[in-house]
């Protein structure tokens, strides 16, 4: 097979890659580029623990060919925050006992993230938070520490951009 250049901005940092033609976003990330918070599961779209942000809108990558991506941004849970600043996501996840092995948090930060950003400044319901995060399933919980801590980081970017 012949391998072509894949120009694609990761995290706000622009990547030249050599691809072949099959691969995934998922595997180029992983793989390649060496972002190993994109975790890889059931490479159908059915668990949401590879989901990445493609232009600030949550993606699974383990279906979404690294060509589609060519000079479009992709984030990553590497690309939103820091141990010295975390994204108010990371933070609520944490003070709320949310990640618990932690396989599928990624994912779900990323899921949350997305539905946040489309409703700035909005506190959402639990039940709409409950439809936002269901394509990301978790193994380890029944969710009601996932949804208080979506819950918690809304709340705080809502009054975070109020001031702004």
């Amino acid at each position: 097979m012949s391998r072509t250049n894949l120009d694609i901005l990761i995290n706000g940092e622009r990547h030249q890659i050599l691809i072949e033609p099959h691969w995934t976003l998922l595997h180029v990330l992983r793989n390649v580029v060496g972002m190993m918070g994109t975790k890889e599961n059931c490479l159908e779209a059915e668990c949401g623990v590879c989901t990445v942000l493609l232009d600030g809108k949550s993606v699974n990558s383990c279906i979404l060919l690294a060509a589609q991506a060519a000079g479009r941004s992709v984030t990553t849970i590497e690309g939103i925050g820091n141990p010295e600043h975390l994204h108010p996501l990371q933070a609520a996840f944490i003070e709320c006992g949310a990640v618990q092995c932690g396989y599928c948090i990624p994912g779900m930060i990323l899921t949350a993230k997305s539905f946040l950003d489309e409703n700035p400044g909005r506190r959402p319901s639990r039940e709409e938070i409950r439809e936002a995060i269901a394509g990301t399933l978790c193994r380890c919980t029944g969710y009601r520490k996932i949804v208080d801590a979506v819950a918690l980081a809304a709340e705080r970017m809502s009054i975070e951009g109020a001031d702004s």
